[in-house]
């Protein structure tokens, strides 16, 4: 086991006032990508992957009011904005090799429906067409060892 093994990386001690990401993460796709951005928060993994400081969300579905008004509302101004439907949830614009980036789309575990779209299959796809990592993670725990494959060049 090294320093970037999943194993290694997953007895890290959290140090106080640095949340345990296993807790957060519940039933949904959100809870576990808190969770994720709250182990690329640790210090030691900060400290071991600086790049994670660029690893980002990319506002992409999901709930945006608490009415059908309101939804409509938020959903056409981001549309305006350029969201599109299909696009990862998460991007890490850092070169390995001769990959220029990796994204990642993020579903919480298996289990029935659960799965990428077909938006989701055609932008990954695409993206790999150009040069880009790609891939689906099932839970938190995965979405962080494909993060340490990428960065350690060992995916």
């Amino acid at each position: 086991m090294n320093n970037y093994s999943p194993e290694f990386l997953g007895m890290l001690p959290i140090k106080k006032g640095h949340p345990y990401p296993e807790k957060l993460a519940k039933d949904s796709e959100s809870s576990h990508q808190i969770a994720l951005f709250a182990w690329c928060a640790l210090p030691e993994v900060k400290a071991m992957f600086p790049e994670l400081e660029w690893l980002h969300a990319i506002p992409n579905g999901g709930s945006r009011g608490d009415t059908k008004e309101s939804r409509s509302k938020e959903g056409g101004k981001m549309k305006a904005e350029g969201v599109k439907p299909g696009v990862s949830d998460m991007f890490l614009p850092v070169r390995r090799g001769d990959c220029p980036g990796f994204y990642i789309e993020l579903k919480r575990l298996p289990g029935p429906g659960v799965g990428p779209s077909d938006e989701q299959l055609k932008f990954g796809a695409f993206v790999q067409s150009q040069g880009y990592g790609f891939a689906v993670a099932y839970g938190w725990m995965k979405a962080r060892d494909l993060l340490i494959a990428y960065l350690t060049q060992k995916w």
